[in-house]
């Protein structure tokens, strides 16, 4: 029963970020959802009990979904000085290659519950906190960590001004940083 229980969940969480990304975050229903999911409103309601349940577990997903690509692509450099920082860049510029859109169901979570972005605050600092334990100069976690996060946050709130060339430059000159500090 679990497994099917996980099954439908994952099912749901999928279809709900589908939704977010095609529709808008607006407009996402728990009846879109369902629909979209291939489930009953209820078999819905029972995996999650409001829309603001939904829209946690998006928020959960997408925070977990990035720290598993971290870690792996962190123990691909593991042993390397500003390993974690390397991982971050490179995971940044394979996201920017596969032009995903933009995690719009964190930005449902934020428009429909405001209280949903404190795991997402606590994950970052602990991010940013793991950046400085990692990197041989603390200075060089704060830059790569913000100047990442600025081109996140640009093409979160569809404001992205910098062009790829631009951004390549950015990713470019980090790694470059990093590589005279080895």
């Amino acid at each position: 029963m679990a497994d099917v229980k996980r099954s439908s969940r994952q099912k749901i969480l999928a279809a709900a970020a589908d939704l977010a990304c095609e529709i808008g975050p607006g407009h996402l229903s728990l009846d879109a959802v369902a629909q979209r999911a291939g489930v009953s409103k209820g078999g819905l309601l029972y995996n999650f009990s409001s829309k603001a349940k939904l829209l946690e577990a998006l928020v959960e997903k997408h925070l977990d979904d990035f720290d598993a690509a971290l870690t792996e692509t962190e123990t691909r450099h593991s042993g390397e000085q500003n390993s974690l920082l390397v991982a971050c860049l490179e995971l940044f510029a394979a996201e920017r290659q596969q032009c995903q859109p933009p995690p719009s169901g964190v930005l449902a979570a934020m428009v429909e519950n405001p209280e949903l972005l404190a795991p997402i605050k606590r994950f970052k600092r602990a991010l940013l906190d793991r950046m400085k334990a990692n990197a041989e100069h603390e200075n060089d976690a704060l830059l790569v960590y913000l100047v990442l996060e600025g081109m996140r946050s640009l093409r979160l709130f569809d404001v992205d001004i910098l062009s790829l060339a631009e951004q390549d430059a950015a990713i470019t000159s980090l790694a470059e940083i990093l590589a005279e500090r080895r």
